[in-house]
């Protein structure tokens, strides 16, 4: 009898360990979960019963149907008579606990608050059926949550809640800019549209990331005020960054760059990348488009060389930008 040599037990062993990964295949890494949570709060009146209604279903449709979360995942809470779903303090404490339970590092939750903001002075509130929650209680509910987090106030008053939910690997969006913004918004009926609206994908990329959506809703709300001819009472604010401090879409400063980055789509294998040079360039872009739009309303106070000079200025280098883009995209 022939003893086996230390060459043949090994390769008898890793042939028998190639069996077994072909029997037994290892498991594939689990995909993150997306949770969602849309929050309806107190309609505050039967005037706004049917638009946060419209807003919630659109909302929610558009994430199982377009972005193709589970719906078992997608939690709406609002103003009704159903103990359960009612948008009470008490139930988004119970939801974002639930959620808290199953969450990994490497989940994204979604929330959307739709609905009334106030500001007492001190602290925001966002009002829900029964006792409000204010900013500050909002942000101890969420701290426990390991994942990354996307929230929306797209209330009036909704600024203070940027200050205080701020983190590291958090995207925070207002719908105001000052807690003295206090009319009813427009910004939710143009976000939600942007979520699923090919025209905000502005890198093509064949995904609308929060950066895009965030920009082309800011867009669509100062469109709305200008065709009406009225001065906008609001101004959407974005923080990627963690800081507290926040930036408009026309003029992101240290944001954008994570919640370019950040999507609510599916994460696909060999989807496109984000091309952080091109977005900054078609974020000059509508910095520039912006700035266009405000001379328009600034004409009638400057003198015509004053206006000739600015306009001139945005138009060179809007002219050198569209170039920077085009090549870019050539490449």
């Amino acid at each position: 009898m022939v003893a086996a040599t230390p060459m043949g037990t090994s390769v008898r062993v890793v042939a028998c360990l190639a069996a077994v990964l072909v029997l037994f295949p290892a498991p594939l890494a689990a995909a993150e979960q997306r949770f969602a949570l849309i929050v309806s709060g107190a309609s505050g009146g039967r005037e706004y019963v049917t638009q946060y209604d419209r807003w919630t279903t659109d909302l929610s449709k558009s994430l199982v149907e377009d972005l193709k979360f589970d719906a078992a995942l997608v939690t709406v809470l609002s103003d009704t008579i159903q103990p359960a779903v009612a948008s009470t303090a008490d139930n988004v404490r119970r939801v974002i606990g639930s959620i808290a339970a199953r969450m990994t590092r490497e989940d994204v939750l979604l929330i959307v608050l739709i609905g009334h903001g106030t500001f007492d002075g001190t602290d925001s509130k966002f009002n829900l059926v029964g006792r409000d929650l204010e900013s500050a209680e909002w942000a101890a509910l969420l701290r426990p949550l390991p994942g990354r987090l996307v929230i929306v106030n797209t209330a009036s008053a909704s600024f203070p809640f940027l200050e205080r939910l701020a983190a590291p690997r958090r995207v925070v969006v207002t719908a105001t800019n000052s807690p003295a913004q206090r009319f009813d918004t427009v910004f939710p009926e143009y976000f939600i549209r942007s979520l699923a609206d090919t025209a905000a994908d502005l890198d093509k990329n064949g995904r609308i990331s929060v950066w895009e959506a965030f920009a082309a809703a800011s867009a669509g709300v100062r469109r709305h005020y200008e065709q009406r001819g009225q001065l906008s009472t609001e101004r959407a604010l974005i923080d990627d960054n963690g800081d507290g401090i926040g930036n408009e879409a026309s003029s992101p400063g240290d944001d954008g760059s994570y919640a370019s980055r950040t999507y609510l789509d599916e994460s696909l294998p060999g989807a496109a990348p984000t091309d952080e040079v091109l977005l900054r360039l078609l974020q000059r872009k509508t910095t520039l488009e912006a700035e266009v739009d405000d001379l328009k309303i600034r004409k009638t106070f400057l003198s015509a060389p004053e206006y000739k000079m600015e306009f001139e200025r945005i138009m060179i280098e809007l002219a050198q930008v569209s170039h920077d883009i085009r090549a870019r995209t050539k490449s």
